[in-house]
């Protein structure tokens, strides 16, 4: 039986992909801050799944994950699904804390969970795939670090392969665009009414649909890598070019 650890699986996406590989007959090991929702998923999904309470800006807490033993010791497949945006504004009008917390979150625990989790994955010929966003290619207004730190997540994707080149595990960089989930309503600060606004009419895509797309990557044949794969719901395209004009 294969495992996969899943970084975020407390709500959304993650929870979705947990559901979704362990329907599949995987092992999955979920990690996340909220206790209380991992051990509700522990109870869904029985002895496939594995809670554990970790913060992705705990780099000490990260590297133990490496270390697992006994029937988790193996890890076929990495999810690096964790990650949230800061309140939608411009950089001057910003607060720093906000930022540092999607930096740490986003990039640097993202590079050192996967650098300690690479002798297994190595180990198993495995995948790993990372979650950017369109935001990494399609600039916004007031999207200016998150959007940068999706970037970073598809370009070391794109990199990673080169590293790994002749090892046999396959890297992918999923660039999703908008998704009604929590991650919203996170960003705006709980405001409900925010969030339903942003996707009122859209029929954006579900964390469901992410997580049959992420299961289905790392079932591909073991010859076949999927690089990167950016989806939108139908309705969703690209904005035209921003103007100012002079008075």
């Amino acid at each position: 039986m294969k495992t996969c650890l899943i970084t975020g699986a407390t709500a959304g996406i993650g929870a979705a992909t947990a559901r979704a590989f362990a329907g599949a007959g995987w092992r999955v090991i979920g990690t996340g801050r909220r206790e209380e929702r991992l051990r509700a998923l522990q109870e869904e999904l029985g002895a496939a799944f594995l809670p554990l309470t970790v913060d992705m800006q705990d780099i000490g807490a990260l590297e133990d994950l490496a270390r697992l033993e006994g029937e988790w010791s193996a890890v076929d497949c990495l999810v690096n699904n964790a990650g949230l945006a800061p309140p939608m504004a411009d950089l001057q009008d910003s607060e720093w804390d906000k930022l540092r917390t999607v930096l740490d979150t986003n990039v640097t625990g993202l590079v050192a969970l996967t650098r300690a989790l690479m002798p297994k994955i190595i180990a198993a010929k495995g995948s790993i795939i990372n979650l950017s966003s369109v935001a990494a290619t399609y600039p916004y207004k007031g999207g200016a670090v998150y959007g940068a730190t999706k970037a970073f997540v598809r370009q070391f994707s794109l990199m990673l392969r080169n590293d790994l080149a002749g090892t046999g595990v396959r890297v992918t960089s999923i660039e999703p665009g908008m998704i009604e989930t929590e991650f919203t309503l996170v960003r705006n600060g709980g405001d409900q009414a925010a969030s339903d606004a942003l996707y009122a009419g859209i029929e954006p895509m579900t964390a469901e649909d992410l997580a049959e797309t992420i299961l289905w990557v790392a079932s591909r044949p073991a010859h076949l890598n999927i690089n990167a794969l950016e989806l939108m719901p139908t309705r969703q395209s690209w904005a035209g070019f921003a103007t100012t004009r002079k008075a």
